[in-house]
């Protein structure tokens, strides 16, 4: 009999600059959450998954979360080198590839400004689609994309999308044990999304808060890059 586990394949350390968890809040909170392999996808950065793997290396998977060009965000899994910002959506997608990674295209719909466009340029392009994220607080993000990525054929993922501990564990999914990229991919493919909870809308004002502190306090973070107003200028309308 095949073992089963839980996956969570989009979680941020405070490596991100709007989130609080530490690599190793995470990596207890995911024990305690019984969730057997957990992707840190910070913004724009892997050092908080390097050192969150450096705790765990069996339940850590380091991925990084990526602004592409025209605000479209993809993320890489199986990482083992950053991936620069502000690259076409096709090139990220190759760079992630070249590293034996996984396109993971996260909260597709959930953009403040032409959400469509961002769907299918991330859709287009990813191995996952994620069609569950617990921080996309209208209903209507996730049921478009689990309609976007069942139409195109895609393997789809819940995950919780958690910049605070409190979060991890809010969004899963079971599947059978795996090793590596294409073990992922396979078990995925009879994956059963699970634990599906929708935070609340402050969540984000928490997120935005915390980037600004950190701005103006010149807080430490590894995360220079990130937009506090990204949905006033076109980003992703979550975190």
């Amino acid at each position: 009999m095949t073992d089963w586990t839980s996956v969570d394949l989009h979680a941020h350390t405070s490596w991100s600059a709007d989130a609080r968890t530490s690599p190793a809040e995470l990596v207890e909170r995911a024990e305690e959450e019984g969730i057997g392999r957990i992707a840190v996808t910070d913004h724009g950065e892997i050092e908080g998954a390097l050192v969150a793997r450096s705790i765990d290396p069996s339940r850590v998977i380091v991925g990084e979360e990526i602004r592409c060009a025209g605000r479209t965000e993809l993320i890489g899994l199986f990482l083992s080198e950053r991936i620069p910002q502000g690259l076409s959506v096709q090139e990220t997608a190759d760079r992630i590839r070249d590293q034996g990674g996984i396109v993971y295209a996260p909260h597709p719909w959930a953009y403040a400004y032409r959400p469509a466009r961002h769907a299918a340029r991330s859709i287009a392009v990813a191995d996952i689609v994620e069609v569950f994220n617990s921080r996309a607080f209208w209903e209507r993000w996730n049921r478009r994309a689990a309609e976007s990525a069942g139409s195109e054929g895609r393997v789809m993922a819940a995950s919780s999308d958690a910049h605070f501990p409190h979060e991890i564990g809010r969004a899963r999914t079971a599947l059978p044990a795996f090793e590596g990229p294409q073990g992922l991919l396979e078990a995925l493919s009879v994956g059963q999304p699970m634990a599906l909870t929708v935070g609340s809308p402050f969540v984000h004002v928490a997120s935005v808060l915390i980037a600004a502190r950190r701005r103006l306090t010149l807080l430490p973070t590894d995360q220079a890059g990130w937009d506090t107003v990204s949905a006033r200028r076109g980003g992703p309308a979550i975190g």
